[in-house]
C-alpha cells in the first residue's frame, strides 16, 4: 500500500528484487519509493516487506532544515503501517532491528534499497488447512 498522499501518483506493487530509490514525487508532499528507471511511479510496499539499503539510512530531523540529517546505523528495515487510526497522518514507516521507527516520508532522497522479501500470507488449501506462502 502507498501512503494516503500518494493517491494521485501512478503506482505499482513491489516485487522481490526490485531496486528502489527514495523519491519526492511531483505534486505531492510525500516521499516514497520509486523503482530505478521509473521515477514517476510509486512502488507500494505491504506491511512486513523487508528491504536492504546500500548505505546507512539517512532521514530528515523532526525540525526539518533547522537541524542536520540523522542516520540510522542500520542497512536493513521492515516496512510497517503506523497511525492507522488517524487518516490524515502519514502511515508508511520503516522499522529497524533495534526497534526504531522512521516515517518513509522523512527519508532523504536518493537512497538505494532492494526488496529482499515480501510478507507471507496464510492461504487455504482445498482441505481447508491454512498454509503459508510468500505473496508475489
Amino acid at each position: 500500500m502507498c501512503d494516503y498522499s500518494l493517491d494521485f501518483v501512478a503506482s505499482r506493487p513491489a516485487t522481490v528484487g526490485d531496486r528502489l530509490v527514495s523519491t519526492r514525487f511531483r505534486n505531492s508532499i510525500t516521499r516514497g519509493f520509486a523503482a530505478i528507471g521509473e521515477p514517476h511511479v510509486a512502488v507500494c510496499l505491504l506491511p512486513g516487506t523487508e528491504l536492504a539499503f546500500e548505505n546507512e539510512i539517512e532521514y530528515d530531523s523532526a525540525l526539518g532544515s533547522f537541524l542536520s540529517n540523522r542516520k540510522v546505523r542500520q542497512k536493513v528495515a521492515r516496512f510497517r503501517k503506523i497511525n492507522s487510526e488517524q487518516p490524515h497522518l502519514h502511515h508508511d514507516a520503516l522499522e529497524f532491528p533495534d526497534g526504531q521507527i522512521v516515517l518513509l516520508t522523512r527519508l532523504c532522497e536518493g537512497q538505494l534499497a532492494t526488496v529482499l522479501q515480501l510478507p507471507a500470507f496464510p492461504l487455504s488449501s482445498p482441505d481447508g488447512v491454512a498454509s503459508c506462502q510468500a505473496w508475489t
